[in-house]
């Protein structure tokens, strides 16, 4: 795996940051980034590790071990962060202020889990893996206290300006692929959005500014937080791309899609404006994933 930084204002960008500044590879599946209190944690699956890095030299400050399969981390409070695992039924709880293991809740049988959203005093997690439902974790006691039964192999979690939580399933054996908008409060699901069998929607990205969702599901998709139906024509149409990874600047509401090409070569990253127009194309490195947006 490879950090790529990318300057929106100069257009410049810079590959294999993490190498350059810490003299060693960054490991095997750097699946996210989340940016928390002027660090940068860098989450690498398959290694096992968090890289806690600073965010302007992109150098090593801290490092979190001791997990199997790190997917995500959610910062509960300025002491506390929550890691999700593919393959531990748990999520580990670390305390931010020596990036040490504290703790970590049980799943009750639940085998995996990835995105988090935290609405007041809870924290709602996605079991994608073989799994259909929304876990609730109460931030208080640490304990699994709650869940919701979606599709099958929710992808993607985010909460909308409403406070309304989303989430992507990739469907099964009849059952279709869908998203779904569900309130929070009351675990109620308020829509079912349901797609084509072979086009199942993924990455889940939210603009703020404009409250939209935006996915891909072989085209990039683009539809109001509080729509009723499924937009009839792509924000972005397939045109032989990979469209595998998505990401929508807060500041801006550019649109940022990654494009895999063939899971071997370097890949491209298009960005284009809010209205769907092209401003600039940049080489990565191999099948970009994930985004993280820094702020001036």
């Amino acid at each position: 795996a490879s950090l790529s930084y990318y300057d929106p204002e100069t257009r410049q960008v810079e590959n294999n940051i993490f190498l350059r500044a810490n003299g060693m590879k960054l490991g095997d599946v750097a699946q996210s980034m989340t940016l928390h209190d002027g660090k940068g944690y860098v989450v690498v699956n398959n290694s096992g590790v968090i890289y806690v890095i600073d965010p302007d030299t992109f150098r090593i400050t801290g490092l979190i071990e001791e997990v199997v399969s790190p997917r995500y981390i959610h910062f509960v409070d300025e002491q506390t962060a929550y890691v999700t695992d593919l393959y531990d039924p748990r999520i580990t709880v670390v305390d931010t202020r020596t990036n040490r293991i504290r703790s970590r809740i049980d799943m009750n049988g639940h085998r995996s889990t990835e995105q988090m959203v935290q609405v007041g005093e809870r924290v709602f997690v996605n079991c994608w893996s073989y799994d259909d439902k929304l876990l609730v974790v109460d931030t208080r006691s640490e304990c699994l206290v709650d869940s919701l039964a979606v599709g099958w192999q929710p992808n993607s979690l985010l909460l909308d300006r409403n406070g309304k939580l989303w989430t992507a399933t990739d469907g099964r054996d009849g059952e279709a692929p869908a998203l779904w908008r569900i309130d929070p409060a009351t675990l109620q699901i308020e829509r079912k959005f349901e797609l084509p069998a072979d086009r199942p929607p993924s990455k889940l990205t939210f603009d703020a500014r404009n409250n939209r969702i935006y996915f891909i599901a072989r085209d990039v998709w683009r539809m109001e937080a509080d729509a009723e139906s499924l937009p009839t024509e792509p924000f972005l149409p397939y045109a032989g791309t990979l469209y595998y990874g998505l990401g929508v600047d807060p500041d801006t509401a550019e649109v940022y899609v990654a494009d895999a090409i063939d899971y071997v070569q370097h890949a491209a990253v298009y960005r284009f404006t809010p209205d769907g127009e092209a401003v600039d194309t940049l080489r990565v490195g191999i099948i970009p994933g994930s985004f993280c947006f820094k702020r001036p």
